[in-house]
């Protein structure tokens, strides 16, 4: 850690020295629209949120183009998770948070399997709006907040414009197989009442190597990673308060190596990593096979004369193919292993209402109210055509109604409330023999329906008449069906009525505070979230299954962000994050598939001319070592101690006309480390070290 900050430190008096010494502190109001589905000022919401604007999405993808990469440096709170196309163990605030493209879900609660958070390519993406804590807003799988993908929009001002890129990268420890390259393209624009947008991008990561040049292991990987995505909306402005749009996303990614993995242990100390052999591991290329977003929107700015109404019907379907495991075996029927994936279709239409109401005196009213309909049908079967998971097909229905009180513009009162009405069918299934050093014995269960009829709440009130201190409170509640599809996998009860199907709410406590003073910024916010089920899942060494925790939980922790303009061509900046968890009955803390460490990052960004511009981030992990060892000194399931570790990346572009050119170093300390996933999870195959070294450069136009 020293060095990075050294690093930083020296870089930014170096520019500082050349900068002007005074600058105007900006007095920009930033809008937001995930926190209650209408656009309001972001001073305006009781609660802690995130925002990952295009520019800082743009510095980013000099690096790499991952998205749980960016979200864990960009977002206190945010688990850290590098090199993988899976955010299993990478948690918001302890909990899972529900993945939306522009408001649409993207995640499978009802059969969780952490893959949504790369859902699409950060080049179709205009922002990043993350709501932190439960929130019954958008409905089930919330539990630890909203992460809320913000699709690019077409600029009408010309009726042509386009924007390309074109970049490569490769491991500085050893270039072999490692080369990487990307294309991203868009045109938009609009003529008269029409607006149009083609958003495409090819990524394809070559072989990914350690710090000693090592190719990492293939579970979860991005080794030979190729995703495509493509973008489409069209727009026609029926009137000057109301429009239709069509939007269609298209994303898929699948890693296709021939190298395979050499599985070395947590336990032991031995790394897992992959050699070439010229052939293919078996079974079908890991990634979602496609995931496809439709929807239509119909808007009006100006309905009765004070009524904003947004009208949109959806559909979304993906299938992830997860990795071959030789736990699936069953010569009876003549495997010797198999393939699990996810399929999930979702159908939904709802509407949105926000009207606004001036009161006698300083008070102004807005209503936000309107009713969600939703029918999502998830399933995780075997390549094969056997059945894990049994296929839950589930209808929803949920009104709802939030109210902001703005009292002489100075103090902000939120309070909401929805009413979830939920009617899941089961049909019957049979368990699948699951085998590791035994067999589990497969069960004929007889399915049914459930009913879960749910009633959640929000309250919160800030002061937002001084910038220098704006402090708020809150309290908000989720509701949660934990991994519905988990539990039926792995029941030993012949009939859904004697499964533990019961669902959780979740209650959020929260304090805080933003502060602007000259040229400093400053966020605060402490937590503690409870639920009497659990939301999260635990190792059974007997199973070999991730079983859902039914204990009640608790977890608390605090984030706080510092930002500082030195001059109008140099920012710099910190954040740190803080959670824990427990299992309130037994007093046991929760594993890594809950808990992320500590999280330090910090940011410099200098503007060291017109056309040319410096950025470094940090991303600094701190220990956590909450579980005793065996006997033979091992540990189980998601409980190997962590240990520190530092991640420094640089970052330059240079402009030239309408010609950009732009260079990325990630880790660019090499440094040898295991992520923090990999330090956890004792599981076989996940002891991955990180991604050493890496350069990426590349140059993005305009015309």
């Amino acid at each position: 850690m020293k060095n990075g900050i050294f690093a930083m430190s020296m870089l930014a008096v170096a520019v500082t020295s050349q900068a002007q010494e005074t600058q105007e502190p900006l007095d920009i109001v930033e809008m937001i629209v995930t926190g209650s589905r209408v656009l309001e000022s972001i001073d305006e919401v009781p609660a802690s949120v995130s925002i990952i604007d295009r520019d800082q999405l743009l510095q980013d993808l000099r690096v790499n183009s991952e998205l749980q990469s960016m979200l864990a440096i960009r977002v206190p709170g945010m688990g850290p998770n590098t090199g993988t196309n899976s955010n299993s163990g990478q948690t918001l605030r302890g909990r899972s948070a529900l993945v939306l493209i522009d408001g649409v879900p993207q995640s499978t609660p009802l059969r969780n399997g952490r893959l949504g958070i790369r859902s699409l390519d950060a080049g179709a993406i205009e922002r990043i709006e993350v709501i932190k804590g439960a929130t019954s807003i958008y409905g089930n799988g919330a539990a630890g907040g909203v992460i809320n993908y913000i699709t690019k929009n077409a600029r009408t001002d010309r009726s042509f414009n386009l924007d390309g890129g074109i970049s490569g990268n490769f491991s500085s420890s050893d270039r072999d197989d490692s080369q990487g390259r990307r294309l991203d393209t868009t045109v938009d624009g609009g003529m008269g009442r029409f607006s149009y947008l083609f958003a495409g991008v090819i990524d394809q990561y070559g072989v990914q190597r350690d710090a000693d040049g090592d190719a990492i292991g293939l579970k979860y990987g991005l080794s030979d990673f190729e995703s495509k995505n493509l973008l489409t909306k069209l727009g026609y402005q029926l009137n000057d308060t109301s429009a239709l749009q069509l939007t269609h996303n298209y994303y898929e990614g699948q890693q296709n190596s021939n190298y395979v993995t050499v599985n070395g242990s947590v336990n032991l100390g031995t790394k897992t990593y992959a050699i070439k052999n010229g052939e293919t591991e078996p079974g079908d290329p890991q990634g979602p096979r496609g995931n496809e977003n439709l929807m239509i929107k119909f808007t009006s700015d100006d309905w009765l004369g004070h009524t904003n109404v947004a009208l949109d019907a959806y559909s979304q379907s993906i299938e992830n193919v997860f990795f071959y495991d030789v736990k699936f075996g069953d010569p009876a029927l003549g495997f010797i292993g198999g393939q699990s994936m996810i399929k999930s279709e979702k159908k939904g239409a709802r509407a949105n209402f926000n009207t606004l109401l001036n009161l006698t005196g300083n008070t102004s009213v807005s209503l936000t109210y309107g009713i969600d309909a939703l029918n999502d049908v998830t399933s995780q079967p075997l390549i094969d055509g056997r059945m894990w998971s049994p296929e839950v097909d589930m209808d929803s229905v949920s009104p709802y109604l939030q109210a902001k009180f703005v009292f002489n513009d100075s103090w902000v009162l939120k309070a909401g409330v929805r009413q979830d009405d939920i009617h899941i069918e089961v049909g019957d299934y049979r368990t699948l023999m699951i085998c590791r050093a035994s067999c589990s014995v497969p069960v004929d269960v007889t399915g049914g329906d459930l009913d879960y009829n749910a009633t959640t709440y929000n309250i919160g009130l800030r002061y937002s008449a001084d910038s220098r201190f704006s402090p708020f409170i809150s309290y908000s509640e989720g509701f949660d069906i934990a991994d519905l599809g988990a539990a039926l996998r792995s029941t030993s009860a012949p009939n859904l009525d004697q499964v533990d199907t019961e669902a959780s709410i979740i209650k959020n406590y929260e304090v805080g505070f933003t502060s602007q003073l000259d040229q400093w910024h400053f966020e605060f916010a402490a937590y503690r979230s409870t639920s009497k089920l659990g939301t999260s899942y635990k190792y059974d060494s007997v199973s070999s299954l991730y079983l859902p925790v039914k204990a009640p939980q608790k977890i608390w922790g605090y984030e706080a962000s510092v930002e500082y303009n030195i001059s109008d061509a140099v920012s710099l900046g910190a954040t740190y994050s803080w959670v824990e968890g427990k299992s309130t009955d037994s007093d046991e803390y929760l594993d890594g598939r809950a808990i992320n460490p500590p999280k330090l990052t910090a940011y410099l960004d200098i503007q060291a001319s017109d056309n040319w511009q410096l950025g470094l981030t940090l991303m600094a992990l701190g220990d956590r070592d909450r579980f005793d060892a065996d006997t033979n000194g091992h540990y189980g399931g998601a409980e190997g101690p962590v240990k520190a570790y530092q991640l420094l990346n640089l970052t330059t572009s240079y402009q030239l006309g309408k010609i950009q050119l732009h260079a990325g170093i990630e880790n660019l300390l090499n440094e040898d480390y295991y992520s923090a996933r990999s330090q956890a999870y004792t599981y076989t195959g996940y002891n991955l070290k990180g991604r050493g070294r890496w350069l990426n450069m590349g140059l993005n136009y305009t015309f």
